[in-house]
């Protein structure tokens, strides 16, 4: 069956050849980057994120408030604290102290127990508190004082520097000066210099009269005529 079917026609379909570049890819990419030309200065667009620089050590931080602060008046309140301290540290505060805390242990110990607000069977609790809550207060409120104290002192200090400084330059001056009229006095005549001076410049004077005296009194001499014997 095979023979009988007589040659089989063969495809005469024409195959589709796809026509192959011959442009080469080297220069289409050159003639890629000169057709655009990247202007000077402009940043890369494939540039890295920039990172935040962390501070050294030796940078302090900036200070961030997260919670709102009472406006307070320094100078105030410093002088506040100072007639707080001022008074703590006199005999009426200690006396008006030892009253008060022997009222209260008496009361509270001597007393009926309905009427006690600290009894002694809780160690008057309420009292030690008062009293922690005091020297709490009291400590901090010292220590500004006392710093401010010692501004006012270290001020004092530099000022008596600056006039003991004006008070030496002074003194060093009038030195000087004083020197300076002594050796300028050494070359001025003197009372006694003076004196010593005109004596002998009068005995000169004196000496010479003498001596002129004498020389006329013999030309005289000379020049009178002999008697005639």
């Amino acid at each position: 069956m095979s023979a009988d079917r007589g040659p089989q026609p063969t495809s005469t379909q024409p195959t589709s050849t796809q026509p192959t570049s011959t442009r080469p890819t080297a220069p289409r990419a050159a003639n890629a980057r000169t057709s655009t030309p990247r202007p000077t200065g402009a940043r890369p667009t494939s540039a890295k994120p920039a990172t935040r620089r962390r501070p050294g050590l030796d940078t302090p931080r900036e200070v961030r408030r997260s919670l709102p602060t009472p406006n307070v008046d320094p100078e105030a309140f410093g002088r506040w604290s100072e007639t707080f301290a001022r008074y703590m540290g006199t005999a009426r505060f200690i006396v008006w102290m030892t009253v008060f805390v022997a009222a209260w242990l008496a009361w509270n110990t001597f007393a009926p127990s309905s009427v006690q607000f600290d009894p002694r069977s809780l160690n008057y609790t309420l009292l030690t508190l008062i009293l922690s809550m005091q020297a709490s207060y009291a400590a901090p409120l010292i220590l500004l004082a006392q710093n401010r104290q010692a501004d006012r002192d270290r001020v004092s200090f530099e000022q008596d520097r600056q006039r003991a400084e004006r008070a030496l330059a002074d003194t060093e001056f009038l030195a000087r000066e004083m020197s300076a009229l002594r050796i300028a006095l050494r070359d001025v005549a003197t009372r006694d210099f003076v004196r010593s001076e005109l004596r002998d410049l009068l005995e000169e004077l004196t000496a010479d009269s003498r001596q002129e005296d004498h020389s006329d009194g013999s030309t005289s001499s000379r020049d009178l005529p002999k008697p005639s014997e």
